[in-house]
């Protein structure tokens, strides 16, 4: 056996086109890896500050909360803008490593973005938008929001912002994706998970520790309900007195489900809190109006 001939051999095999598109996408993820790792360090650093001697140093905000909403916004945005250059460049590469004209396909490309480029001005409108929104802190991962649309204004939780979009989560667990420049908005009510966002009009007499316990037990019950608990991330739980009535109190009471189940898990909710109101003698009032006899002096 001749063992010259095995370092041609292995260098004909890496040399392949398959092997160097593979090599170039191994790359590109271990890089981004890299780079979301060196990231969140420096962004850190930058926005917290650092200590010296015991001091701390470049420290711009106030307090922690802060610090963690702005450090999380900035992460996101420079994440996702290093993992579309990164990929970008590894689309190139592995062109070039097919053997593909760059320039003929590059020609293509302009002529196609000069039509596209007519119908893009939104898009860098969003853009130019969700530049401002960052650098001037307008909000943050993790604000709670109300963003005017039009006619239409959502409020929820900042979950994500990127140059173009910004997607809140409001309490029924739905995610609003709002374009940065323009009143538009996208609401995906099945988006990751969904919330169990019940009200409950319970009677001016009755006990809200007792209702609070109650109404958790409820929730716990049905979470470790066979039927029901594979559709329950967290169980449904007293959240707060969420006002007063003419005929009672209003309680609020959530919880965490899988996409598309709110409706019908809300729906059992109210069926065994019924029947546990009822045995706890607590009342679920019917419209009252108090009336006054008035007598002329």
């Amino acid at each position: 056996m001749d063992l010259g001939v095995i370092p041609d051999t292995f260098e004909t095999i890496f040399s392949h086109a398959v092997f160097q598109v593979i090599g170039t996408v191994i790359v590109a993820i271990a890089l981004q890896l890299i780079m979301r790792a060196t990231i969140g360090m420096v962004v850190g650093r930058l926005v917290g500050g650092y200590e010296v001697h015991g001091r701390k140093v470049g420290k711009k905000y106030g307090t922690q909360l802060d610090e963690e909403k702005r450090e999380h916004t900035l992460v996101s945005l420079f994440r996702t803008a290093t993992a579309v250059m990164i990929w970008l460049v590894a689309i190139i590469v592995i062109l070039w490593q097919l053997e593909i004209n760059l320039a003929a396909l590059m020609t293509g490309a302009g002529l196609i973005g000069i039509i596209v480029g007519f119908g893009a001005q939104s898009a860098i409108k969003d853009f130019l938008a969700g530049i401002f929104i960052i650098a001037e802190n307008q909000y943050r991962v993790g604000d709670i929001v109300t963003l005017h649309t039009g006619s239409n204004d959502v409020s929820g939780v900042v979950e994500d912002i990127t140059i173009r979009i910004t997607r809140l989560r409001d309490l029924d667990g739905n995610m609003h994706i709002v374009q940065n420049g323009s009143p538009i908005v996208v609401t995906n009510l099945t988006f990751d998970y969904a919330n169990v966002n019940v009200d409950i009009t319970v009677a001016y007499e009755a006990d809200v520790d007792k209702v609070e316990k109650v109404m958790n037990q409820v929730g716990q019950e049905m979470a470790g309900d066979a039927e029901w608990k594979s559709h329950i991330v967290e169980p449904i739980q007293f959240l707060r007195v969420d006002g007063f009535e003419d005929s009672g109190v209003r309680i609020k009471a959530l919880g965490k489900v899988e996409p598309a189940k709110q409706w019908d898990v809300a729906g059992e909710f109210r069926r065994r809190l019924k029947r546990a109101f009822e045995k706890n003698a607590i009342q679920i009032p019917f419209p009252q109006v108090v009336i006054h006899n008035y007598k002329a002096k």
